[in-house]
């Protein structure tokens, strides 16, 4: 699993370098979404655009970034591929998290 962390301005944007967050790998993601994130920006943004497959334990482990970031904190997503979008839908999780179509329109939100 290969997290990238960028600042830019207020927001930080962490990049996922992997096709697939599944069972195999969600310990590792939790992990290192910790550490990114340890002392990190208010607002998180994960770019997911080179995500193509999320199961089950990928999701909880999305959900739990957004839990250790606490009350104060916002994770929103950007760029889900298709497939990724749908089980985000099914779960109703794009109810939780704000989605956005790429990771310049999440930087360009004027609710940031």
């Amino acid at each position: 699993m290969g997290l990238t962390s960028t600042s830019h301005g207020p927001i930080q944007v962490i990049t996922v370098h992997s096709d697939r967050i599944d069972a195999a790998m969600a310990i590792q993601f939790k992990e290192d979404m910790r550490a990114e994130t340890e002392n990190g920006a208010d607002r998180v943004v994960l770019d997911l655009s080179g995500v193509e497959f999320i199961d089950s334990s990928g999701l909880g482990a999305i959900v739990a970034s957004m839990k250790q970031l606490g009350k104060d904190r916002r994770l929103d997503l950007a760029g889900p591929q298709p497939v990724v979008q749908k089980v985000f839908r099914l779960t109703r999780m794009d109810t939780v998290f704000r989605l956005f179509e790429t990771l310049d329109d999440a930087l360009s939100d004027p609710d940031a």
